[in-house]
């Protein structure tokens, strides 16, 4: 699953931010079948909602360990999870966290170099 960037935390905090706001766009395709037409059809909701719901709480969760681990303040932490709130706000957030180096790994309590790189540098 490396191939996802799912073996670094801010590649699996990039993944479930998209995956979010892609459940967002099916929860909202599902609701316009729905609500638009005169006789709607509900199976758009009926999927999406219980997947979005089921993603929208593992990007909750994402988001808290990712700011344990890069050692967010309490304003950003609240950032990332209010991002989850409004359609497609993960990815913004998680774009304006990279342009400002929310991601840094100086900064993240687990070092993610190689043991033979630390102990080159020591």
């Amino acid at each position: 699953m490396n191939f996802l960037g799912l073996g670094t935390t801010a590649g699996r905090f990039r993944f479930f931010a998209v995956l979010e706001a892609v459940s967002w766009l099916g929860l909202l395709i599902g609701m316009a079948f729905k609500y638009l037409p005169e006789n709607g059809n509900e199976i758009g909701v009926k999927i999406f909602g219980p997947v979005h719901g089921t993603i929208f709480v593992i990007f909750v969760l994402v988001a808290l360990l990712t700011s344990r681990e890069f050692e967010w303040n309490w304003k950003t932490t609240v950032l990332a999870l209010l991002s989850s709130i409004p359609p497609f706000f993960t990815v913004l957030f998680e774009v304006w966290a990279v342009r400002t180096g929310k991601f840094d790994e100086s900064g993240a309590s687990g070092s993610t170099e190689s043991p033979k790189t630390l102990a080159a540098s020591s």
